[in-house]
């Protein structure tokens, strides 16, 4: 992703969904959804950056689509190996503590991100695995999370140091939190995983950690292309026989453990357009294959642009209806 317009750092919900428990963690008490009624948290959670743009109320979100849970981007560092939302806002008594919790509260769940293309990434300040790991936890054990999201990118997925610290972090937060459900989030070439992609699969392959889902972003591919949905799947199976080959397991045992995050309406790339009717053709693959996940962003710019305004930070640039492709995703049980 070069210009990096989007990456700068349903029906109601029923009664039964907002049926809670409680979870204590550090003092604070965080409500969290019936499990009688949820689904992996990451498999349908399309991301939101409430540090950008105009951001929509995460609850109205849900209430207007269904979608039951939320990726919450982007946790960075704020100096040395110091987690902070976008870098800068406190992980509690702040106004992301306070989505995550009406989230719950209206029965849904939520995905934390670690990373994206902009701004100081853990992955590179934290110089062990240790330490990346127990910053990790931080967060995790702060909000008593289910989920995480590192999308590794820019300098994070180019150093083969870093890569191989985010791995060998990951997997010792998988040991600490057995079902904890990790995704691993990076670009793709139009045919599957790059090289750089392809060594954190070998890294993971190496000391026997499999993540939840290894999620491509299959956009910004510095090349026109036509059909973005083609080109998606064409990358998704890329990524299956690649994971396929490197664990030794069959094409559909490696399809329950890739997902995709789209980028909706025009993406950073102006010969890119996703549109609605592209992202159904890939709901249909993901529902087909039975993908770990599929996801998009953003919430942010899913709506269409307002007068003289073309994309940005708030609108896709193309027409639709508001929430068109996150009542996609909200469409997506696996």
């Amino acid at each position: 992703m070069k210009v990096r317009v989007a990456r700068i750092s349903g029906a109601a919900l029923s009664l039964t969904m907002a049926i809670c428990t409680v979870t204590t963690v550090v003092g604070i008490s965080w409500p969290t959804p019936a499990s009688a009624t949820s689904q992996p948290v990451e498999m349908a959670a399309p991301y939101e950056y409430l540090g950008w743009g105009d951001p929509q109320q995460p609850t109205q979100v849900m209430a207007s689509t269904g979608v039951q849970d939320v990726t919450l981007a982007f946790i960075l560092s704020k100096g040395k190996c110091h987690p902070a939302w976008d870098g800068q806002r406190p992980l509690l008594g702040g106004s992301d503590a306070a989505a995550i919790n009406s989230i719950r509260s209206a029965g849904g769940d939520v995905d934390v991100s670690f990373g994206g293309w902009s701004g100081k990434k853990l992955g590179t300040s934290c110089k062990t695995p240790a330490a990346l790991a127990a910053t990790y936890q931080t967060v995790i054990n702060d909000y008593s999370l289910h989920a995480i999201d590192i999308d590794i990118e820019h300098k994070e997925v180019s150093s083969a140091a870093t890569r191989e610290r985010v791995i060998a972090a990951l997997a010792i937060v998988q040991r600490e939190n057995p079902g904890l459900e990790i995704s691993i989030t990076f670009g793709t070439n139009e045919s599957g995983p790059n090289g750089q992609d392809l060594s954190l699969i070998a890294d993971a392959a190496a000391i026997g950690f499999q993540p939840t889902a290894w999620t491509i972003m299959p956009f910004d591919f510095d090349a026109p292309v036509s059909d973005m949905a083609s080109v998606s799947i064409q990358a998704a199976e890329g990524l299956d026989k690649d994971l396929a080959s490197t664990n030794h397991e069959s094409d559909a045992v490696a399809y329950g453990q890739i997902g995709i995050s789209s980028m909706n309406g025009e993406t950073d790339e102006s010969d890119e357009t996703v549109s609605v009717a592209n992202f159904q053709t890939m709901l249909s693959f993901a529902q087909s294959n039975h993908l770990a996940r599929f996801t998009f962003w953003s919430v942010n710019r899913d709506r269409p642009c307002g007068g003289s305004d073309t994309t940005s930070d708030s609108c896709g640039g193309i027409s639709q209806q508001p929430y068109a492709f996150t009542d996609v995703v909200a469409q997506y049980h696996g």
